[in-house]
């Protein structure tokens, strides 16, 4: 950086939104100028949270400590390094398992192990200990300014930068530099949601509640009263975080029984619930942690030169390098998990050494384009059934049921099995090692997915409608208490499943929301309140943030939209659009922003999976590199190389053609 201390003029940056990504990027800075030389320009930053700076509103410290993470606390991190000899500082600070641990030492507070899970709170905390360690560290040229407001403008200045103007202060903060970090967004009512509304409008007693976070939906006992029948659609993660505000936070509690499972003892002051989704099957559990936090699964098959390779291919073969995701991704990334899949099970049987000899000859038959049959024979596996991921996400397929109950025991076997095979492992159980290579292989689906990289008609069809939903239910669950808990609350009746391809209709006759899976006779249910426990879609074009919209209206923003002239195909995809790394945006006339950065979640559709709320203790994650490439960028002040008419290509999939995209 150019400059003195003395300089009158400071840098002035601002981050709008300071829960893990924003953190991270503020985490970075730090650590960037500590490590330049003297002398520097003074920097100012605005650390900017309209819900509390340091931890952001999915992570606010204000919230019931029944909501839980999904990943052990020992592979979360926000510290760039791992701790040294020195204090905890940006680059080298504890995990959350690290300073949980410390924290039990010091406080007296509950201790977790390394494999056990966090409540969102407890990580808010942690989160907030990041950021004061930050302000605390930064070097005596630089100042860190919180502010708690909503900011609902940014308007462009004269000379660059610009002026954001506050919700609470009409002063507005005049900054050079802006980073775009808001997270979940909330949306305006989709037709099936403004159509619950209305129905739920003027009716005294019935509510519909949109979907968001679960600490900020409403699930008092004004809106739900005890015994009220109580619909939700949606058995992902956020159902759960539902399912147990309305039991363990109405005072109920769960006893452990001899055999592991256990028995729920009610209130009485629950609701009924009915819960449903398209598969019927409340999203499994995460497998038993046997990881170490710097793991990282070395894929044979799903490599980005596999991914370099299939580009080139249709270029050669179409004109473009735009990848179809059925044809060149999926089935590498099904040889992966098939690979871990029979590995495991061998290693399970025979051993360590007889499990390295099965793999080593295994892949060298996949590598060759061999059919594994006959070595799957021989090592005795031909009587185990294959890995099916269809089939393990929709396990009911289109049978139907004659009632609730023969429904609710299958239901319940296939819950049972699938814990069998989380208390495995993630390592050593066969099942949920092989699933587990979903989430450590992202970053090569990212390559071959982002950008653009699949054709418009590919990403929509084969990616987002049939691979996402089939890859989040089954690589992204919960603990597994979690899902015992979930059965406790099915066996004592609190909680009923529907069944497959449940429907959620209006009642006008009964006055309530009609709930009832196609597939099994009598499970139809009448609720007075209809909880929506799906975390809402980003789309740029729905988003009711009042920044998101002036950015919109303002030119300064754009959807990203990719454009195939090749196929002749086109996806509007919702997603803000920006560049590759240091991720400047792209406003509406196609030039390139260099003093506007975004990160996270509003970039999603155009990269893929930025819900990703931390990094991992010693490694080099995308989520630090992410971070990095802008806490870079904004002390460096490069631009962004345009194209030669001043747009950016940022719709190009890696080796296409500049006409493969525009924003």
């Amino acid at each position: 950086m150019t400059g003195l201390p003395t300089d009158p003029q400071p840098l002035t940056v601002a981050v709008i939104g300071t829960g893990p990504r924003g953190l991270s990027v503020l985490e970075r800075l730090a650590v960037r100028l500590r490590e330049m030389p003297a002398p520097r320009r003074r920097l100012r930053v605005y650390a900017i949270d309209a819900v509390e700076v340091g931890a952001g509103r999915v992570w606010r410290t204000d919230q019931q400590d029944w909501f839980t993470m999904n990943t052990v606390v020992g592979q979360v991190t926000m510290y760039s390094g791992e701790p040294d000899d020195g204090p905890a500082r940006p680059g080298a600070g504890p995990s959350l398992g690290q300073w949980i641990a410390e924290r039990a030492r010091t406080h007296g507070e509950e201790p977790l192990g390394p494999n056990d899970y966090a409540s969102r709170l407890r990580y808010g905390q942690y989160l907030r200990s990041v950021y004061r360690t930050i302000a605390e560290h930064l070097p005596e040229e630089a100042e860190l300014i919180p502010v708690r407001d909503r900011i609902v403008r940014a308007r462009p200045r004269p000379g660059g930068g610009y002026d954001l103007l506050r919700e609470g202060d009409p002063a507005p903060l005049a900054v050079d530099r802006l980073v775009l970090a808001t997270g979940h967004p909330r949306n305006e009512p989709d037709p099936f949601e403004r159509e619950m509304l209305g129905f739920a409008a003027g009716r005294p007693g019935v509510h519909y509640l949109c979907g968001d976070s679960a600490a900020d939906l409403d699930l008092g006992p004004d809106t739900i009263p005890p015994g009220t029948t109580v619909g939700i659609l949606g058995m992902g993660l956020s159902f759960y975080d539902v399912m147990v505000a309305l039991t363990l936070g109405r005072g109920g509690t769960f006893t452990s029984l001899p055999d592991g499972s256990l028995r729920y003892e009610p209130s009485g002051r629950e609701p009924h619930i009915v819960a449903g989704s398209r598969s019927g099957l409340p999203i499994p559990a995460r497998g038993k942690n046997q990881k170490e936090p710097h793991y990282s699964h070395r894929a044979l098959f799903l490599t980005p030169h596999a991914v370099e390779q299939a580009r080139k291919r249709r270029l050669a073969e179409t004109g473009s390098a735009r990848l179809d995701f059925d044809e060149d991704v999926l089935p590498l990334l099904l040889r992966e998990l098939d690979h871990v899949y029979w590995t495991a099970h061998v290693t399970a049987r025979d051993g360590r050494e007889a499990g390295e000899r099965f793999a080593d000859r295994h892949a060298t038959v996949l590598l060759a384009g061999g059919d594994p049959a006959e070595v799957l024979r021989e090592a005795g596996l031909d009587g185990i059934p294959a890995l099916d991921l269809h089939r393990l996400a929709r396990p009911f397929g289109d049978r139907h049921f004659p009632d609730l109950q023969s429904f609710r025991t299958e239901l319940l076997e296939v819950m049972r099995r699938d814990l069998e095979e989380a208390d495995l492992g993630n390592s050593e159980g066969p099942l949920k090692a092989a699933l587990d290579v979903l989430r450590d292989i992202r970053n090569v689906v990212r390559e071959a997915v982002d950008y653009g990289g699949l054709r418009p008609s590919s990403h929509q069809e084969a990616f987002l409608r049939r691979f996402l939903p089939v890859n989040a239910l089954l690589s992204a669950g919960p603990p597994r208490y979690r899902v015992r808990q979930l059965m406790a609350l099915v066996e004592a009746g609190v909680v009923e499943v529907a069944g497959p391809a449940t429907s959620y209709t209006v009642d006008e006759e009964a006055g309530g929301f009609r709930v009832a899976s196609p597939r099994v006779a009598g499970s139809a249910r009448t609720a007075q309140v209809l909880i929506d426990a799906r975390i809402p879609t980003p789309d740029l074009r729905r988003d009711t943030s009042p920044l998101v919209r002036a950015l919109l209206a303002d030119g300064l923003v754009s959807e990203y939209v990719v454009e195939d002239a090749v196929h002749g195909e086109r996806f509007e995809t919702g997603g803000l659009a920006v560049t590759r790394a240091p991720f400047h945006v792209v406003d509406a006339a196609g030039r390139v922003r260099t003093d506007l950065y975004a990160l996270g979640i509003p970039t999603e559709h155009t990269r893929w999976f930025t819900q990703v709320g931390s990094s991992r203790p010693g490694m080099r994650t995308l989520f630090y590199r992410d971070a990095d490439a802008i806490a870079a960028d904004l002390l460096a002040g490069a631009p962004e190389e345009p194209s030669s008419d001043g747009r950016a290509l940022v719709g190009a999939a890696p080796g296409a053609p500049a006409e493969g995209g525009r924003a």
